[in-house]
């Protein structure tokens, strides 16, 4: 009788890097629908922009550093940077500067480390960040969040404002966004009490913003059920927020904003399901992630209530990006049969 003999591997998984870039954009797609439902035409444009600009210079770098381009394009990783990058700028984000934020994120951030898996930081925060630095007015500058925007600004307005250099009356639709103007309101002595009360406000957070990040959680969830992030970075990054504001919050509740607050307002849901859970520059041990995204937390609230701006995920997820291979060494599991004890 003949048997059928199989080689190793004898336990085979499906998760290759195409198929995990897949699942998280698709676990984007209620945060991208309810942007695109406040803000409309700006949202789009930044997506489609982004994409393009990413596919362009992944597909440059590909052919200067003589790699194969189809499984490389295929993998969908640029895309998602592309994504990351689209959903964290403004809407109606003038062309050039989504280009020059992608450049950052693919060529430098990237490539010039080695390509994906060598790169130490988060290539979609590098951009941000080098933009949110480059060009502070630019990086600030959201429209007004309205049901179905498409009725507010209408589409020739869009093309304006993102290839023309600004739509006429722009600035009337444009707003500071609620980490913004409860930071600027509180350096000048303003109690929270006043500052909620002007209406731009919600239950949880500010309006729209709230509904954003609650999407933003729906599809952290899912990435969590699906196996393909697993639980300690998001819990603890969160958590960590939530602990630093709600200790300030319970002293003195007018001038600290409340952990629902710094929740729900920002990219604090966004920054720890899509962003701080990527595999490549966060920490892999299971501690590690602990620390590692316990760090981005506390970051957040300290650079949001003392530093310069409003949101802060950015920054903290690239300065943990730099502690990641030190966390890494002292949080190693023990291995069997060792006596418990630092490595080295």
């Amino acid at each position: 009788m003949k048997f059928t003999t199989r080689t190793s591997p004898y336990v085979t998984g499906q998760q290759d890097v195409g198929s995990i870039m897949r699942q998280v954009l698709y676990a984007m797609l209620p945060g991208i629908l309810i942007l695109i439902w406040y803000f409309g035409w700006g949202t789009l444009s930044n997506l489609l922009l982004a994409t393009g600009f990413a596919l362009l210079f992944e597909w440059g770098m590909l052919k200067l550093r003589n790699r194969p381009v189809s499984p490389f394009l295929n993998d969908y990783s640029a895309v998602l940077t592309a994504w990351l990058l689209a959903v964290a700028m403004p809407a109606f984000s003038p062309w050039w500067l989504i280009g020059i934020a992608v450049l950052f994120a693919i060529v430098i951030a990237k490539h010039l480390y080695g390509g994906l898996g060598y790169n130490p930081f988060n290539p979609a925060m590098v951009g941000y960040a080098a933009m949110l630095v480059s060009y502070p007015v630019q990086m600030t500058i959201w429209p007004v969040p309205v049901d179905f925007s498409f009725n507010h600004i209408g589409f020739g307005q869009m093309l304006q404002q993102v290839f023309a250099g600004g739509a006429q009356g722009w600035d009337a639709f444009t707003a500071a966004t609620p980490l913004d103007a409860v930071k600027v309101n509180l350096r000048m002595d303003k109690p929270l009490s006043d500052i909620y009360a002007n209406g731009h406000f919600g239950l949880l957070a500010g309006q729209a913003w709230e509904w954003v990040s609650l999407a933003w959680l729906a599809g952290g969830l899912w990435l969590l059920l699906r196996k393909v992030i697993t639980w300690q970075i998001p819990a603890a990054l969160l958590g960590s927020l939530a602990l630093m504001s709600g200790i300030f919050w319970l002293i003195d509740p007018q001038a600290y904003a409340s952990p629902l607050f710094h929740l729900f307002s920002g990219a604090a849901m966004l920054g720890a399901f899509f962003i701080a859970t990527d595999p490549v520059s966060s920490s892999t041990t299971p501690l590690g992630k602990v620390f590692y995204a316990g760090g981005i937390g506390a970051f957040t609230w300290v650079i949001r209530t003392w530093g310069g701006y409003p949101d802060a995920i950015a920054f903290s997820v690239l300065i943990m990006n730099m502690a990641v291979p030190l966390i890494d060494y002292y949080t190693q599991p023990r291995v069997y049969g060792t006596k418990r004890g630092f490595p080295g």
